[in-house]
C-alpha cells in the first residue's frame, strides 16, 4: 500500500537546500506535495509591497524550477490559507503537512489557526527552525529574559555557535496525482501599466542560484576590505544578500558557514568575516526583538516616544519620497531606491535620520515607504533599525543622535562617485562643492550647468535649524 502524501508549505523559504522542514518530508517517505499560498488578508498592512511583490513574482518561479527539475510541481494557491491547505490535505489524503517557522507576528497567528484546524480534522501541521539561526524562544540572558542590546546578543550568538546547514534533498518521491494550481502570471505581481521595473530587472537575479552567484561574488571580491568599506556607497562594498535572505532563497546559516569557511582557511581576512557575520546577527537581533515584542513595526519600543512632538508636512515627506530634498547624499539614496528597490546601508540610516529628525516626520512613514519600493522589504529589520534610527528603538544610543547629510556625503562619499551617478544634474560640481551645492559660487554652479531651484532644488530644511529643532524636541522626552 502507497504512503499518503505529505505537503510541504512554503512560506519565505523559496531554496531547496538547508529547509529542514523539505528534508523532513523526504525524509518521511511520502510522496511531496509543494505549496505556495498568496494570502494578503491574512498578512494586511504587511502584504507585501509593489517591490516586494515583483521579486515575489521572479522567486517563486525559480523556486518551481528548482522544484521541476526534481519533478515535484509547486502548486500555487491564492486565498485564505486555512481553508487551502485543510482543503487541500483532504482533497489529496495528506496526514501531514510540514512547513518552517515564521516569526512575523500575523504569520505566527497564521501558524496557530493552521496547526488548529489540522488538528481538528485528525492531521499535522509539523514546524521546523531554519529561517534564522537560532529561534528567538532559544537566545535568551540567563534571566530568561530577551535581548534587548545588540552587543551582548551578538556576544551571546557568537559564542553559541551555528547550526550545520542540510545539503538540498538529492530526489524528491512526487505526488502524481491532481491537484489545480493558479497561473503565476494570473497573480499580476508584476507591474505593468506602467512598468516601473526596469531598474530591478537590470540589478536583481532572484532565485535561489542567484542568492549563491551574490554571495560567490561578495566572497571573491568585497569581503576583504569589508570592514572599511562597507560605508561607502560609491563601490560594491556590501553583500546585497538581503533581498535572497528576506526570501529565503539562501539562509543563515548558509551565508555563515561560507563565510566562516573561507575565514579559517585564511581566504579572507578574519576582521572582515566577522564585521560581516556581525550584519547577519543585527538582522537576527531585530527577529528576536520583533518576536517578543510584537508592537514593534507599529508603536515606540521605548515608552517615552508616545509623547514625541512629531511633524508631517506632506511637501516635504513628498520631496523625500522623490529624492528633491536639496541634500544630494540624501537625494542619491532615494532614487538609487526607487530604480533597484534597494538602498546602500549607510544611506538607509542618513535619509531615514533625515526624515525623522530633520524634518520630524513619524518613523512610520519612513517605514511604509520602504515596505513600500524595498525588494528586500524586511518586517523585522525595517521596524527595528526605522526605531533605531529614529531614537525610538531599542539599543538607539545615543538616541538624539543627528546625522549631518553634508558631512555624510564627504565622509562617505568623499569622490562623489555616489552621489554623481544618482544626481547626475549636479554632477558637474567639483568634490568640495557637491555634498553642499547652495555653498558654491554662481560663477562655480554656472560653470557646472547647475542652477539652484530650477535644474536642482535648494534645501527644503536649514540643517542647522532642523538640528536645534529636533534636539529640543528630544529634550522634552528626555527621562
Amino acid at each position: 500500500m502507497s504512503q499518503s502524501p505529505v505537503i510541504v508549505w512554503f512560506r519565505n523559504d523559496h531554496r531547496l537546500g538547508d529547509h529542514p522542514a523539505l528534508c523532513a518530508a523526504v525524509r518521511s517517505g511520502g510522496p511531496v506535495l509543494a505549496l505556495y499560498v498568496l494570502d494578503d488578508a491574512a498578512a494586511g498592512d504587511w502584504a507585501p509591497g509593489g517591490a516586494s511583490r515583483w521579486w515575489l513574482h521572479h522567486s517563486l518561479a525559480a523556486l518551481g524550477d528548482n522544484l521541476a527539475e526534481r519533478g515535484v510541481r509547486l502548486v500555487l494557491r491564492r486565498g485564505a490559507t486555512v481553508s487551502t491547505i485543510a482543503e487541500l490535505a483532504g482533497d489529496v489524503g495528506a496526514e501531514v503537512v510540514f512547513c518552517s517557522r515564521s516569526f512575523e507576528p500575523w504569520a505566527r497567528a497564521l501558524e496557530e489557526v493552521v496547526h488548529a484546524r489540522l488538528d481538528r480534522d485528525g492531521r499535522q501541521l509539523r514546524r521546523f527552525a531554519g529561517t534564522l539561526l537560532h529561534d528567538p524562544d532559544t537566545l535568551l540572558t540567563k534571566a530568561g529574559e530577551p535581548y534587548k542590546v545588540y552587543s551582548p546578543f551578538w556576544r551571546a550568538l557568537a559564542k553559541q555557535g551555528q547550526r550545520e546547514p542540510q545539503a538540498a534533498p538529492g530526489k524528491i518521491a512526487a505526488f502524481e496525482g491532481a491537484a489545480g494550481s493558479d497561473d503565476l502570471g494570473d497573480w499580476k505581481l508584476l507591474p505593468t501599466k506602467p512598468d516601473w521595473a526596469g531598474g530591478l530587472r537590470e540589478t536583481w537575479q532572484p532565485g535561489e542560484a542567484g542568492a549563491f552567484a551574490r554571495l560567490e561574488r561578495f566572497l571573491d571580491g568585497a569581503v576583504a576590505g569589508y570592514r572599511e568599506e562597507r560605508n561607502n556607497p560609491g563601490i560594491e562594498g556590501t553583500s546585497r544578500l538581503s533581498p535572497h535572505l528576506h526570501r529565503g532563497e539562501i539562509s543563515p546559516a548558509q551565508v555563515w558557514q561560507a563565510v566562516s569557511a573561507r575565514a579559517a582557511r585564511g581566504d579572507i581576512p578574519q576582521k572582515d568575516a566577522e564585521v560581516f557575520l556581525s550584519e547577519i546577527a543585527w538582522r537576527e537581533f531585530s527577529y528576536h526583538l520583533l518576536y517578543h515584542f510584537p508592537s514593534l513595526p507599529v508603536a515606540a519600543f521605548r515608552p517615552a516616544f508616545g509623547a514625541f512632538q512629531w511633524q508631517a508636512d506632506e511637501l516635504q515627506v513628498d520631496a523625500w519620497r522623490r529624492g528633491r530634498t536639496g541634500y544630494p547624499i540624501v537625494d542619491a539614496g532615494m532614487r538609487e531606491l526607487w530604480h533597484t528597490g534597494w538602498m546602500h546601508n549607510r544611506v538607509r540610516m542618513v535619509v531615514a535620520s533625515f526624515l525623522t529628525k530633520h524634518l520630524l516626520v513619524p518613523w512610520q512613514v519612513g517605514e511604509a515607504w520602504f515596505w513600500d519600493t524595498l525588494v528586500d522589504a524586511d518586517l523585522a529589520n525595517n521596524a527595528a533599525s526605522w526605531q533605531w534610527v529614529a531614537g525610538s528603538g531599542a539599543d538607539a544610543a545615543p538616541y538624539f543622535r543627528i546625522f549631518n547629510p553634508v558631512l555624510q556625503g564627504v565622509k562617505f562619499d568623499p569622490d562623489g562617485r555616489y552621489v554623481r551617478r544618482w544626481v547626475p544634474e549636479i554632477a558637474g560640481l567639483p568634490d568640495d562643492k557637491l555634498h553642499a551645492p547652495w555653498t558654491a559660487s554662481r560663477e562655480v554652479l554656472g560653470k557646472a550647468g547647475v542652477e539652484l531651484g530650477k535644474d536642482y532644488p535648494e534645501p527644503i530644511v536649514e540643517h542647522g535649524f532642523a538640528r536645534d529643532r529636533a534636539l529640543a524636541a528630544y529634550e522634552k522626552i528626555k527621562g
